[in-house]
Order: C-alpha cells, then sequence, then structure tokens
C-alpha cells in the first residue's frame, strides 16, 4: 500500500497536483510545449514523438506517486487525448488543467477504494 494512500485521500491528491505542476511546467520545456501541438511541430512524427513524450513524463510521475503501472497507463492515454483535444483548439488552458486534475481525482477514487488489483 502506498505511504501515500495511509496519509489519506487529501495528502494522495495533493502529491498528484504537485507532480503534474512538475511535469506541465519545468519538465515540459519550450521544444515540447510548441511541438506537441500539430500545428506547431515540423512533421507528423515530430508532433506524435513530443506529445507522447510529455505524456510519458506525466505517467512516470503518477507512478511514482501512486505505484501503480496501470494508473500510470491510464495518465499516459489521458493526458495525452486531453492535450490533443486542447493542440487542436477544442478547449483552452484552464479547461486542460481542470480535466488534467479531475483525472487524478479518478485516480484518488480508484486508489482509495481498492479498485485495482495488488
Amino acid at each position: 500500500m502506498s505511504i501515500l494512500l495511509q496519509s489519506g485521500p487529501l495528502a494522495l491528491f495533493f502529491a498528484f497536483a504537485i507532480s503534474h505542476a512538475l511535469a506541465d511546467f519545468p519538465l515540459q520545456g519550450d521544444y515540447l510545449a510548441r511541438t506537441k501541438q500539430r500545428r506547431e511541430a515540423k512533421n507528423l512524427s515530430e508532433w506524435l514523438i513530443s506529445l507522447t513524450a510529455h505524456s510519458l513524463i506525466h505517467a512516470g510521475g503518477v507512478w511514482i506517486v501512486s505505484g501503480s503501472a496501470i494508473i500510470a497507463v491510464a495518465e499516459l492515454v489521458l493526458h495525452w487525448l486531453i492535450d490533443l483535444g486542447k493542440g487542436e483548439g477544442l478547449y483552452g488552458y484552464a479547461t486542460d488543467q481542470a480535466l488534467h486534475l479531475s483525472c487524478k481525482v479518478i485516480f484518488v477514487i480508484v486508489m482509495v477504494k481498492g479498485w485495482l488489483p495488488v
């Protein structure tokens, strides 16, 4: 059982939020911030690699916090899709961040309820 899970749901969410802030700001860098958007990348492969690399950084943080590879894979997929939507102009920055943090709330619920195999 995760030490954070033993500290309670609020501490677990706070750890997820810190991980998210680190991955979205200092660990992203200008290159990924720009090229994870299809219209800014030089070509399809640069865009796919950049968006995937950024999402993998987030997945790594979630894995460290949760201790769960399953939740990390969920983060990889969800973060990729959410950033795709923002990059395509379907919604703005505030909605993007709200969606990401909503995923973290769901991860906390899944962990607290014990809905994943150990």
